[in-house]
């Protein structure tokens, strides 16, 4: 996916304009310059093409502030990584000294730059804005983050220099992406199931840097594995590689078809990992949970099922994801643990007869029909699946705005029940017939 930075100094509103178009409130706003510390990253799209968005911190050169020094650091690597970028300038205060720096750095960045100046949200401030060219560059796009006037025209003309994302191919091998926490044992798991140790491996934290990946054919099916570095809370994350190294690992998951989510079963199901696994259910991906080092935790004849008990409520309400208890050290259970990936992989992939899910779904929704609503009734007459990566249904009724999420839910149950989709998030639509 293609990589759209949005830099410029303190306090021009590069957050607000973030949020506008991600469609969601995820960068902290504020009067007061510098509360952007990090990188913020974000999907948006526009006329039918996707971007990964990079929110910045304020560029300012030469402050005697420590912070300043590291948000300067940042934007920079933001803009090695981008391939377009926007220069957010603010109409209220003029061009200053801080945007001509900025611009300077731009030009050397020899990138596609879009001059937005902000905060253009009157006709007064339309004539303001033509100062903007003594930056030097050949055309500024007037605009407001806050009411969002002028964004459609500057979107335009962006994803016109954007590269052409290439479509995947059908017959590219599935991926299977190994990810978890540092040091669950990511690396050691693929080493152990290939017999070579191809990855390196230490007990130090973040060994591994990037997403790599490795053909592997078992079971009479041949896929790639990835390798992703170990996904740590954002407060831990100090290092500009390791920064990197968890993006490559999250975009592993976006574009994987199964996650092998590994955690270290001494330390428990914590919200890490709790945060990998809902990340991956809403990429609509197929999950098998790992429990690494099942040896080295003191066990009795119950705890494999009370373990289990406590992963599942902690995954609620998407409990049905298989569970492998296993350790990488001892080999126990690896190749289990691959078996049962191939297999969420098949049901990811199942496609089911439009015949035999009528013949299927409509008696037993005939039975438990949908509850009355307002005094009126909601009638299923047809059912269908799409032609999506992933299991989605289509249920056309009557009055679709009526049907409420538990028995949305009771229906995902029902076809989980009749055609097996362990492991895999299942998408429910109800529309108008």
């Amino acid at each position: 996916m293609s990589i759209v930075a949005i830099v410029g100094r303190p306090n021009v509103g590069k957050s607000t304009f973030f949020n506008r178009l991600i469609q969601r409130r995820e960068a902290i706003v504020d009067a007061v310059s510098g509360v952007t510390r990090d990188r913020h990253y974000g999907k948006s799209d526009w006329n039918g093409k996707e971007f990964s968005l990079i929110d910045t911190g304020g560029y300012v050169k030469g402050s005697d502030d420590i912070f300043e020094a590291e948000i300067d650091k940042q934007v920079e690597l933001a803009i090695d990584e981008a391939d377009a970028i926007i220069f957010m300038v603010d109409v209220e205060n003029g061009v200053t000294g801080m945007d001509e720096e900025v611009a300077q750095l731009l030009r050397r960045s020899k990138k596609p730059v879009f001059l937005a100046v902000n905060k253009v949200d009157s006709a007064n401030r339309i004539n303001d804005a033509v100062e903007f060219y003594s930056l030097g560059f050949e055309t500024y796009y007037n605009l407001s983050s806050i009411n969002g006037s002028g964004t459609g025209e500057l979107l335009d003309d962006l994803i016109k220099v954007l590269p052409e994302t290439t479509e995947r191919d059908d017959s590219e091998l599935p991926r299977f992406a190994v990810v978890g926490r540092p040091n669950a044992g990511k690396s050691s798991f693929i080493n152990a199931l290939i017999g070579k140790e191809r990855y390196i491996v230490t007990d130090v934290a973040g060994t591994t840097r990037d997403s790599i990946d490795t053909r592997y054919n078992r079971f009479g099916f041949e896929f790639n594995l990835v390798d992703t570095a170990g996904i740590r809370k954002k407060s831990k994350v100090k290092e500009d590689l390791e920064f990197y190294s968890v993006m490559r690992s999250v975009r592993a998951i976006e574009h994987c078809d199964v996650v092998i989510l590994v955690f270290d079963a001494t330390r428990g199901f914590d919200g890490q990992v709790q945060n990998i696994f809902w990340l991956a259910q809403r990429n609509n991906k197929g999950i098998v949970i790992l429990a690494n080092k099942w040896d080295l935790v003191e066990k009795d004849n119950q705890s494999v099922k009370d373990f289990e008990k406590y992963i599942k409520k902690e995954c609620e309400p998407f409990t049905d994801v298989p569970i492998v208890f296993m350790s990488v050290l001892t080999k126990q259970r690896i190749f289990k643990a691959i078996e049962t990936a191939v297999e969420v992989y098949k049901n990811r992939s199942k496609k089911v007869k439009t015949s035999v899910l009528n013949d299927t779904m409509l008696p037993i929704i005939q039975i438990t029909p949908p509850p009355q609503y307002k005094g009126k009734y909601v009638k299923i007459k047809f059912c269908t699946q799409l032609p999506t990566p992933f299991p989605s249904f289509a249920f056309f009724c009557n009055l679709p705005q009526y049907v409420k999420e538990p028995y949305k839910r009771f229906v995902e149950n029902q076809l989980r029940k009749h055609f097996d989709f362990t492991g895999v998030p299942v998408t429910v639509f109800f529309r108008k017939k």
